[in-house]
């Protein structure tokens, strides 16, 4: 592993779930506001690496790997799904012992956030969700641009592909994602591998990737959900990012009531990896908003 991942591993802490061994990290003060940062597919809890050291300094910071990634182990036998991942952090929040919360999510975790927004709204004998800031994501079936590595896990041929799938083949992807002008460097395509394949993630990735079809199964219950939420919602996207850029921001705008949507230039698919500066900037400046209006 590169030094940066060693040195994400050695700082966490590891809980049973379901039978399973999963990854997490604690950072902060116990009397700051508490930020759960829930990561996206196919890397994990390492992504918020570059936003961690400014987010520490004003919040009780939280986060995990989610089962089948990272660090956490990895099943095989195994039925994923996003409401099981839900189910996941809802256990580690209880261990925790928080009675409210934020949430900052990108990709995958915007769906595991959408449905914890819904729980939210549906049950008030639950930790408070405060509010919730999305990074790039598909928080819209219908505006979900797959790439042909997805399309390809979807398929048949789907444990094929997740077997043949190799540090070469996550790197072309990611370029394509990344976008040209804050493209990723040789670490963080090595990160990004190193973590993927730690237990062979790489080989259980058409199992994962069943949250596309959850997305389309649950599309009423998860838009619905930002479309009811009292709590103030956040979007920071990068626009270049070819699934989930300006084309999702023109449906949140349209369906979401009081959009607050920051657009950051150049930017693709991983705002906290290619632009930390800005998204911790324009995270700030959302939640100093809200500290004025409840002030």
């Amino acid at each position: 592993m590169t030094q940066s991942t060693d040195a994400w591993k050695a700082r966490g802490n590891y809980f049973t779930y379901r039978g399973h061994q999963i990854f997490w990290r604690e950072e902060g003060s116990v009397d700051a506001p508490a930020l759960l940062l829930i990561h996206g597919f196919p890397t994990a809890s390492w992504d918020w690496l570059h936003v961690w050291p400014d987010l520490l300094k004003r919040y009780r910071l939280l986060t995990l790997d989610m089962i089948g990634f990272g660090h956490s182990d990895k099943p095989r036998n195994y039925v994923y799904s996003i409401l099981d991942q839900a189910d996941l952090y809802d256990r580690f929040l209880a261990m925790r012992g928080l009675g409210e919360f934020h949430i900052l999510a990108h990709d995958y975790g915007d769906s595991v956030a959408q449905e914890m927004l819904a729980r939210d709204i549906e049950c008030a004998n639950r930790p408070r969700l405060r509010s919730v800031c999305f990074l790039n994501g598909g928080l819209f079936p219908e505006t979900h641009r797959r790439v042909r590595f997805q399309s390809l896990l979807l398929s048949p041929i789907g444990p094929l592909v997740s077997l043949l799938t190799t540090r070469r083949k996550l790197s072309e992807n990611m370029s394509a994602v990344f976008g040209s002008r804050y493209p990723a460097d040789t670490e963080t395509l090595d990160s990004m591998w190193e973590v993927l394949r730690e237990q062979h993630g790489e080989r259980i990735m058409h199992k994962l990737i069943n949250y596309i079809p959850d997305r389309i199964k649950h599309r009423e219950r998860w838009v619905g959900a930002l479309q009811a939420a009292e709590i103030p919602l956040k979007l920071i996207v990068g626009p270049v990012d070819p699934i989930s850029g300006s084309h999702m921001v023109e449906r949140y705008r349209e369906l979401v009531p009081r959009s607050d949507v920051t657009e950051l230039p150049g930017v693709g698919h991983y705002p906290q990896v290619q632009a930390p500066a800005a998204v911790t900037a324009s995270y700030f400046e959302f939640r100093d908003r809200l500290a004025t209006v409840c002030s």
